[in-house]
């Protein structure tokens, strides 16, 4: 089956006073239709300029400048900023991490969701408020058709996070891009966000492409995993593979980093990722890892396939264990 979303060797750059900083360097991996992907990694490592990049919304002092981002086999990179406006929200929905910076504070919820809905779907206001209110109850907002009228100030943090999510689902689109959508919440509405996620990935064949930090998130959601570091993906494998057999030692890391039942002690990955500005032409993650060659710095590792449909950024040979 052709994936939703293709990603082919993106690179994005930003100018800074320092340099040239490559945010997203070489970048692959593919979304298939009605499955969730996860893009974890430390922040800084580029996985929010990637969905920005995705949605063509990289402004100044930002660049794409390489790369192919194909939806249903369309490249976003060749079309005009008047058909990118077609495609965001309708056929791609972005799920923001901070709700309350993401809506406007002098409007109602119901309108700022009508107005996508009459922009991209061309129905009449109040054919509009009719679906913001079955949207709203779709994400399981109390009372719907009266809270239609408050204003996001009214509302909870897990609500407006749900408003959020019912903007995005508004117009039904095919690819939903959820950055850190959990990321401000309590530990119980983040499950609650995270169900919600998951049954509307169910029930509509929504493809979800989820970006996180946390591997407990991405254990419990994706179906696929693209692990990043320094503006580059590491490891791509399925989650299930990733858990059992990782095979970089960055994502060997992330995974003893994880609180465990009985531990008294964390294990953290010493040292700090590299700067993005002037980036060495060998292995990135090298003066962080305990497996360090000498041919690690002899050049940068390209992604190979280490088990079946598993592959890593790294010249060991033989899978890792944790």
């Amino acid at each position: 089956m052709k994936p939703l979303l293709e990603v082919q060797n993106l690179s994005v750059v930003f100018n800074t006073d320092s340099g040239i900083a490559k945010a997203v360097d070489n970048l692959s991996f593919s979304v298939d239709k009605s499955s969730v992907l996860g893009i974890v990694g430390e922040s800084g490592c580029g996985k929010s300029v990637t969905s920005l990049s995705i949605l063509r919304l990289i402004s100044s002092p930002g660049r794409i400048v390489a790369g192919k981002i194909l939806l249903d086999g369309q490249d976003l990179l060749l079309l005009s900023e008047s058909q990118m406006r077609g495609i965001r929200g309708n056929k791609i929905a972005l799920i923001p991490q901070d709700p309350m910076t993401s809506l406007n504070p002098v409007y109602t919820i119901g309108y700022q969701i009508m107005e996508a809905i009459t922009l991209h779907q061309k129905v009449d206001k109040n054919e509009a408020r009719k679906r913001a209110i079955e949207v709203l109850e779709k994400v399981r907002i109390p009372e719907a058709k009266t809270r239609l009228d408050d204003y996001p100030h009214q509302f909870s943090g897990g609500m407006r996070q749900r408003v959020m999510i019912a903007m995005a689902l508004s117009c039904e689109p095919e690819l939903l891009i959820a950055d850190e959508p959990t990321t401000a919440l309590d530990v119980t509405v983040q499950a609650q966000i995270l169900d919600l996620l998951r049954d509307i990935q169910k029930q509509q064949g929504t493809a979800i492409m989820l970006i996180t930090h946390d591997l407990g998130v991405v254990a419990e959601m994706c179906d696929q995993v693209v692990v990043m570091y320094a503006g580059s993906a590491v490891e791509v494998a399925s989650v299930n593979d990733l858990f059992e057999r990782p095979q970089h030692p960055y994502t060997v890391g992330l995974l003893n980093s994880i609180p465990r039942p009985g531990s008294t002690r964390l294990t953290p990955i010493d040292g700090q990722p590299p700067s993005l500005i002037g980036l060495p032409d060998a292995c990135r993650f090298a003066p962080r890892c305990p497996k360090m060659l000498n041919d690690c710095l002899a050049g940068l590792p390209a992604l190979e396939e280490k088990q079946p449909e598993q592959y890593a950024r790294c010249i060991l040979v033989e899978g890792l264990q944790k």
